[in-house]
């Protein structure tokens, strides 16, 4: 077969065949162009449409081949296929309003050694029946998001939250405001007050008040941790690192608080020799693990806590300065119970209905008595030692009403008083009732010396300390009062 040849700009030959291959190629080109579900155009550089397919053409209501060679603008309203072939830049997921109805478009540029020779748009939705459905499956989608929302926030380990607070008096609701534009910052809170005032529950509350809410809540109590372990437990470690560790190495607390928020309790029980490689931490957001060489990158939020006064700490040479102005972005200070007398009773309830109904109780209250009794005790272990009262008094009464003789010993009213007059000063009174009370423990639990700082809210070592600065031995000849 002779061949008919045209020329091209190379002078080469085309065959016969391949003008027939490449009919067939545009053939097919063009029924799947008018196969795509959705409306397709293209045009060129200027705007002209060179391709309308058919899908396009039935929803509009047009003849798909009438609309070859005339402007975009023309056949559809509010077209943007000519800006797209000026700038360049494509269009992606775009409303756009077409006969009344909303639709959802792509314009992408087509280029050619970098300069747009045509721009293909894509209508996603041929009719709003297809949008609603969409719509119903997002709505889904959304619900079924804030169910696992809310089934991630009961599994992490935050508990309480602004609604768990229960006070009445001007400081408190000035302390839980000061939290609450606290939990809007990314910025480090310093909580201080004394043992058993809910310094960990503020710092949950405005953990869970705050962005990272979905995040780890990771708390480490740096005085409960031996100095040669507190490293370790902070930063983590590689496989091997010293004697008796993980074969497999473990994660830092504050690579487990990545994106939420690291609670340091008792930051003043820091060692001085940690104290350098937290700041640098609090300062970089980076670390190394022990025995490691990979700086590990980390977002957390810090919220530190401590009942001891960290100035007195400097001033002595036991705390440095220059970490305590880092962590002390925001100061949060919690009065002790004693100082914010109208607050017992309103926690007490609170504190009974959520102990009542670990114990599937119902309808526990205060007798008027027992209510006189809990306001004139000095709760010198303030809320938590509240808690544990409450709770006792539970364990042992009868009925659903709380009556004087039901509270502990030292609560009732048998705490001896002064003998004559007023006493000679505040100070005086509250170190008289501190010591009273510990000696009324210390009887109560035949001087286990454990269970009472329990019940009292502190740490055994502050015990100890309390009895020594009271003149109260160690052993079981209790001095008379």
């Amino acid at each position: 077969m002779t061949p008919s040849t045209t020329n091209t700009p190379k002078n080469e030959p085309i065959l016969t065949d391949d003008i027939d291959l490449l009919r067939e190629q545009l053939q097919t080109y063009r029924l799947i162009f008018d196969s795509i579900y959705y409306g397709a155009l293209v045009t060129d550089a200027n705007g002209i449409i060179t391709h309308f397919n058919k899908p396009y053409g039935d929803f509009l209501g047009l003849n798909p081949d009438e609309q070859i060679g005339k402007h975009c603008t023309e056949v559809v309203e509010n077209s943007r296929m000519q800006i797209v072939a000026k700038t360049g830049k494509p269009e992606f997921n775009r409303s756009h309003r077409i006969h009344g109805q909303d639709m959802v478009v792509h314009r992408v540029p087509i280029k050619i050694n970098g300069k747009v020779s045509a721009v293909f748009g894509l209508v996603l939705f041929k009719d709003v029946r297809d949008v609603g459905s969409l719509a119903k499956k997002l709505s889904l989608l959304e619900s079924k998001v804030k169910l696992y929302e809310e089934e991630l926030l009961t599994l992490r380990s935050t508990r309480y939250t602004f609604d768990s607070f229960q006070g009445t008096t001007r400081m408190t609701q000035e302390l839980i405001k000061e939290a609450q534009k606290a939990a809007a910052t990314r910025s480090p809170v310093l909580i201080t007050g004394e043992s058993g005032t809910g310094k960990e529950i503020f710092a949950q509350a405005i953990h869970h008040a705050s962005t990272r809410k979905l995040y780890p809540f990771v708390r480490i109590n740096c005085a409960s941790i031996p100095k040669d372990l507190l490293e370790s437990e902070l930063f983590g470690y590689e496989k091997g690192a010293f004697t008796g560790a993980r074969s497999e190495g473990k994660p830092g607390k504050f690579e487990l608080a990545h994106r939420g928020t690291i609670f340091l309790d008792e930051i003043g029980d820091l060692p001085v020799g940690m104290q350098p490689k937290l700041l640098r931490v609090l300062e970089e957001k980076e670390f190394e693990r022990v025995g490691g060489n990979t700086m590990i990158r980390t977002d957390f939020r810090l919220i530190a806590a401590t009942n001891q006064n960290l100035e007195i700490k400097i001033s002595e040479g036991d705390f440095r300065k220059d970490l305590f102005y880092r962590i002390n972005v925001i100061p949060l200070h919690i009065p002790p119970l004693r100082e914010r007398h109208e607050d017992i009773l309103p926690i007490a309830r609170f504190l009974l209905k959520q102990t009542a109904d670990e114990m599937d109780l119902i309808d526990i209250d205060l007798d008027s008595e027992s209510e006189k009794a809990l306001l004139a005790y000095e709760w010198p272990g303030n809320v938590r030692e509240l808690s544990n009262v409450l709770e006792r008094t539970l364990s042992r009464m009868e009925g659903n009403i709380i009556h004087r003789e039901d509270l502990p010993f030292f609560i009732s009213g048998r705490q001896k008083r002064a003998a004559f007059g007023m006493p000679t000063s505040i100070r005086k009174l509250q170190e008289k009732a501190e010591r009273d009370t510990i000696l009324d423990c210390l009887k109560e639990y035949d001087y286990n010396k454990a269970q009472v700082a329990k019940v009292l809210g502190i740490h055994r070592t502050l015990l100890y300390k309390k009895m020594k600065k009271h003149g109260i031995p160690l052993q079981h000849n209790v001095p008379d009062q």
